[in-house]
């Protein structure tokens, strides 16, 4: 059982909280009580001010209304009158600009711009709501008159600002690719800063509003005879330049240049790299000129006209490109190609013009055999071929007539310089001039040092030559173009021509009616032309398609050294012991044959001395030939006249031996070594 106390205890606690609990519950329902009342008395506050809201409403939105009425009248009102001054300015436009549109654009060219602007805006507002006012036209002929005095100014300002390139700077302009620094590269100023951003602006204003292109065509007359005077402002130039050292540059430039005028007096590091003019070309114009041909100074002339045109080509190239620059500046992109066709076309069809004179002049002086006036071509055509890259980037975007001319020019000279070279070959194989001019004492024949000379020139010029040969070609391997083929090509023409040559030196030694000298003319040729390839390149150029002609010129040579020794078989034949008898010692000789010793002492003596006068007028000029001929000479005769008179002379077959014994061998020696020499 659960004790008393226990229970009593916990019926006590229990009481306890019953107790609480009801204490808890009457808090409750008091706070409940007056959360209810405080509620009904915010729901008639809120009630009685939605009633205040609702009267103040209907009091003021009438109120509102009757604002927003107003102000939109008040708008209205603005933008009518605003309307109102926006259209009574346009009658007023007139009055307005007339003054600054009479007196022109220049000095004030924005504020003339501004009032075109005003004028067009003018014309655009009658056209478009009263077209039949008086005020339209009046707007219409001050806009048109204001774009003619734009069109006046901008060719006023294209006219005096306009001026052609001092020849000095064209100069520096197109040596600066070789020597100025990289950072010092050079640009034409063509125009003031200030007159070319009023010439951009006036362009660009009519294009935009005034629909009109005829500022385009002015311009390209304008720039195109600038740019034709400025070349032809440089050739005249250089004329007279060249006449000096050289051709001079500004002290600027001059400073920077490579290779000092004592070097090269006349460099082209940008025009012909690796061109210079020496004295074989002037030697080889005279050789290879009539024999009644121009006179003296001639070739100067040409060499002048020559480098004139060459820095012509060069200076076009450099002065078209800066004036497409310009252009982009001041004409439309759309317009841009053919405006710069347009401007260059004068000065194109002028170059390539005076190209084709120069084609001309050779082609007439080729008929004639003047074959040096190839020379003027092959620079020329070197420089062209060069250029052509730059060329046809200028030219890009040009009209294919433009684009072809210069393919053109570089077609016939090619053309002419391969018949020049062709015609050269022939005639240097039927030249007919077998008795006249031919020399005398067997010496090199002009004709052979002009063949020479002009294949030397080639070296100057090889992969024009064989681009000139190749492109004659119609075999296929041309059409595969390389320049092993082009040096093929050109070692085949001058292997053709030294053919050629021996022929024609073959033909002409037939003249000569002793045999001896024409033995001593051939060998005087061909030891000239084997020295001249040695000496050059030509050998190397020969030995590509002939590389044993070293080897066959040595053995000519040769051969004619042993044909002319043969000429001395007369005169040692004499003395040769086995067409003399046989003596006995002590025996007494016979009158028979004391007169044989007597004739064979006469017939050598006479012989020697008719060959030695003889000889002595031929010409050897090679020293070392001349003497290697006399040294063998003179061993063969001193041995058999040694040999003859150690073995006669003491025989008594004559009263008087002085007679018949009239030199000595050393004697004999001393008149052999006389040969070829008319000064002994």
């Amino acid at each position: 059982m659960i004790p008393t106390e226990e229970v009593s205890a916990r019926r006590r606690e229990i009481e306890y909280k019953l107790k609480q609990e009801e204490l808890t519950l009457s808090f409750i329902k008091d706070s409940l009580e007056k959360s209810d009342q405080l509620t009904k008395n915010m729901v008639a506050i809120l009630s009685s001010f939605e009633s205040r809201l609702m009267k103040l409403e209907n009091s003021i939105i009438p109120v509102y209304k009757q604002t927003e009425n107003l102000q939109r009248l008040q708008e209205n009102v603005e933008k009518t009158l605003s309307c109102l001054d926006h259209v009574i300015s346009y009658y007023h436009v007139a009055k307005d600009t007339e003054k600054i549109i009479k007196e022109g654009p220049t000095g004030r060219l924005e504020e003339y711009l501004n009032c075109m602007d005003k004028i067009q805006k003018a014309v655009e507002y009658f056209q478009d709501n009263n077209p039949d006012s008086p005020e339209l036209n009046r707007v219409k002929s001050l806009f048109e008159r204001g774009k003619e005095s734009l069109e006046s100014e901008f060719r006023s300002l294209m006219t005096r600002h306009t001026k052609p390139v001092p020849p000095i700077l064209i100069l520096d302009l197109i040596s600066g690719d070789d020597d100025m620094e990289p950072q010092e590269e050079m640009f034409l100023e063509h125009l003031p800063e200030g007159v070319l951003h009023d010439i951009i602006r006036i362009s660009g204003w009519l294009v935009e509003n005034g629909r009109n292109q005829d500022f385009m065509t002015v311009y390209f007359q304008i720039r195109s005879v600038q740019l034709d005077r400025s070349i032809k402002g440089l050739k005249d130039h250089f004329r007279k330049s060249s006449s000096s050292t050289g051709v001079p540059y500004s002290p600027a430039i001059q400073n920077k240049r490579k290779d000092t005028p004592t070097k090269k007096p006349l460099k082209r590091p940008v025009l012909i790299p690796g061109h210079e003019h020496d004295l074989r070309v002037k030697h080889l114009s005279d050789a290879l000129s009539d024999k009644h041909g121009p006179a003296a100074g001639r070739d100067d002339v040409f060499d002048i006209e020559i480098d004139a045109y060459i820095h012509c080509v060069s200076a076009f190239v450099k002065l078209a490109q800066s004036e497409y620059q310009l252009l982009t500046d001041i004409v439309p992109e759309h317009h841009q190609k053919k405006t710069f066709d347009s401007l260059i076309q004068e000065s194109l069809d002028n170059l390539i013009m005076e190209g084709d004179n120069i084609v001309s002049a050779a082609r007439k002086a080729i008929i004639r055999h003047d074959y040096s006036a190839v020379l003027t071509i092959f620079p020329i055509l070197k420089h062209l071929k060069q250029m052509k890259p730059e060329f046809d980037q200028v030219l890009q975007g040009t009209a294919a007539g433009t684009k072809n001319k210069l393919p053109g020019l570089i077609t016939s000279m090619e053309t002419t310089g391969a018949k020049a070279l062709e015609e050269f070959a022939d005639n240097i194989k039927n030249d007919p001039d077998k008795e006249y001019n031919m020399p005398k004492d067997g010496t090199v024949h002009e004709l052979t040092s002009n063949a020479i000379l002009f294949l030397q020139q080639l070296l100057d010029f090889q992969e024009t030559a064989g681009a000139m040969l190749a492109s004659q070609e119609t075999s296929s391997s041309a059409s595969s173009y390389s320049s092993e083929f082009s040096r093929r090509l050109l070692s085949t023409y001058i292997c053709k021509v030294l053919g050629n040559l021996q022929l024609n030196l073959l033909s002409k030694s037939k003249v000569y009616e002793d045999p001896a000298l024409s033995a001593i003319f051939l060998h005087n040729n061909y030891n000239y032309i084997l020295k001249s390839l040695e000496k050059s390149e030509l050998i190397q150029l020969v030995a590509v398609t002939q590389k044993t002609a070293e080897r066959s010129y040595r053995e000519l040579i040769e051969q004619q050294i042993q044909t002319y020794q043969r000429s001395w078989l007369k005169v040692t034949d004499y003395i040769l012991e086995r067409n003399l008898p046989v003596f006995q010692p002590g025996v007494k000789l016979k009158d028979k044959e004391r007169q044989m010793i007597k004739e064979r002492f006469k017939g050598f003596n006479d012989g020697l001395e008719e060959l030695c006068k003889i000889q002595k007028a031929w010409a050897i000029p090679d020293v070392e030939q001349r003497d290697k001929i006399r040294r063998a000479q003179k061993t063969i005769v001193k041995e058999t006249y040694g040999a003859f008179l150690n073995r006669y002379g003491n025989v008594p077959f004559t009263k008087n031996p002085e007679k018949y014994i009239k030199y000595q061998v050393d004697q004999v020696g001393e008149m052999i070594e006389k040969l070829f020499d008319t000064s002994a």
